[in-house]
C-alpha cells in the first residue's frame, strides 16, 4: 500500500474502515501530500505486519484530528517523517504505539505547528538511532515529557527541538549526551524560559549552551 493515495491533493474525505490490511507490510507515503484531507477513518486497519510507516501521513496539512489508538506498531522499524507537515493537527492519539523495533524517528513530528501537547509515554526508543528534527518547528507545543526515552543508541539528535518556541516544560531526564548530541544542538532555538528537567541543573545547561555558542 506504499504511495497508494500519494499526492491526492484534492481528496477531502476518506473512509477505509472496510479495508483488509492483514497482510500489508509497507504503508510508507500512503497518504503523503493528501493536503486537502480533513476526514480519515482508519478505525479497522490491521497493522500487525507493517514494518514501514515512513512519511505515511506526511503533508496531510488539513487534518485537524487523527486517532491511531487502534494501530499495532509492534513490527514497525521506520517512522521517520510519519506526521511531518501535518500543520493543522491539533489532536493526535498514538498512546498505544509500541515502538520497540523502531530505528528511525527523524522528522516524525516536524512542522506539526498546531500540536499543543502529545502523549509519548508508550514510546520505547531503545533501538532508535536517528531523532534529528523529531519535534522541530512544533511551534505551539507547550509541554513535552520524554522522561521515558532511552537515547543510548541515538547517533543523530541534531535540531530535535529546534524552533519549539512555545515550550515551557521539557523533561529529558534520561537523555544521554555525547559529543555529537551535545546540548547546543539539542536545545537550539527552544524557548529560553523553558523549564528543562535533566540530570544536569538548569543553570548549568544554560551556561553550557551559552559557552558553546560563544565559542563558535
Amino acid at each position: 500500500m506504499s504511495y497508494m493515495f500519494y499526492n491526492c491533493s484534492s481528496l477531502t474525505s476518506l473512509n477505509l474502515s472496510n479495508f483488509n490490511t492483514n497482510n500489508v507490510k509497507d504503508m510508507s507515503c500512503m497518504f503523503n501530500h493528501c493536503s486537502s484531507l480533513t476526514f480519515l477513518n482508519l478505525s479497522n486497519f490491521n497493522t500487525n505486519n507493517v514494518n514501514n510507516m515512513s512519511q505515511m501521513f506526511s503533508d496531510c496539512s488539513s487534518l485537524t484530528s487523527l486517532n491511531l489508538s487502534n494501530f499495532n506498531t509492534n513490527n514497525v522499524i521506520y517512522m521517520d517523517a510519519m506526521f511531518q507537515l501535518c500543520s493543522s493537527l491539533k489532536s493526535l492519539d498514538i498512546s498505544n504505539f509500541n515502538t520497540k523495533k523502531v530505528v528511525n524517528m527523524s522528522y516524525i513530528f516536524n512542522n506539526c505547528k498546531s500540536l499543543i501537547s502529545i502523549d509519548l509515554s508508550s514510546f520505547n526508543t531503545e533501538k532508535v538511532t536517528n531523532m534529528s528534527n523529531m519535534f522541530s518547528d512544533c511551534s505551539s507545543l507547550t509541554s513535552l515529557d520524554l522522561s521515558n526515552f532511552n537515547t543510548n543508541n541515538v547517533k543523530n539528535m541534531s535540531q530535535i527541538f529546534s524552533r519549539c518556541t512555545s515550550l515551557v516544560y521539557l523533561n529529558i531526564y534520561n537523555f544521554t549526551f555525547n559529543y555529537e548530541n551535545n546540548l547546543q544542538n539539542i536545545l537550539n532555538d527552544i524557548n529560553k524560559n523553558c523549564n528543562i528537567i535533566t540530570k544536569k541543573k538548569k543553570k548549568n545547561i544554560i551556561e553550557e549552551q551559552f559557552n558553546q555558542s560563544s565559542s563558535v
